[in-house]
């Protein structure tokens, strides 16, 4: 029986072409999502939609699929395509004060990849999501904290406590998407 993803009313198969073209999507919309930039004053790290986009990947590629489009941005926004927030490009981003959430796309759309078709209710979605989320906002925050020298609660204070709020918001838009991702 061959797998079916719809998106709304467009459906995709499951040829290698197809998932290619879903890949594709991903990876641009990741990108894209890098440029809805909103900047915090107390923060190097800015608000964006790059995690919508990691998530909702992870659900409709699945693990292998959605870490190799997440592989493939970092090492193309590294290589100086302009993928990253605010159009930044360059390899220094990769070591720079968001380079834990930026490396925590690839662990995070692997875990929701693996896990999201086997969570039975929207409550397990919610769960599983949510963790992939905090487990970005962890690896950034850990790493803002080495980067800059700073305590943990400051690490938590700047990197990790205000994009809660957004990524709540995030997980539920991901879950509310589920209809229209729902692998046939």
């Amino acid at each position: 029986m061959e797998k079916i993803l719809s998106l709304g009313s467009v459906r995709v198969g499951s040829s290698v072409l197809d998932r290619i073209l879903l890949a594709l999507f991903f990876f641009l919309a990741t990108a894209l999502g890098a440029y809805v930039e909103i900047p915090l004053p107390f923060t190097p790290v800015p608000l964006t939609l790059q995690t919508f986009f990691v998530l909702l990947g992870a659900v409709a590629l699945g693990g292998g699929w959605s870490a190799a489009v997440q592989s493939a941005y970092l090492g193309a926004g590294a290589l100086g395509a302009g993928f990253f927030a605010g159009g930044a490009a360059g390899l220094f981003h990769l070591w720079g004060p968001t380079a834990g959430y930026l490396w925590a796309f690839v662990p995070a759309s692997l875990l929701v990849g693996a896990f999201y078709g086997r969570c039975a209710t929207a409550a397990g979605r919610v769960v599983l999501l949510s963790g992939a989320a905090l487990l970005i906002l962890a690896c950034g925050g850990a790493w803002l904290a080495l980067f800059m020298g700073l305590s943990a609660k400051a690490a938590f204070v700047m990197g990790v406590a205000p994009f809660l709020p957004g990524e709540a918001l995030k997980v539920a838009a991901v879950v509310s998407a589920t209809p229209f991702l729902a692998r046939r």
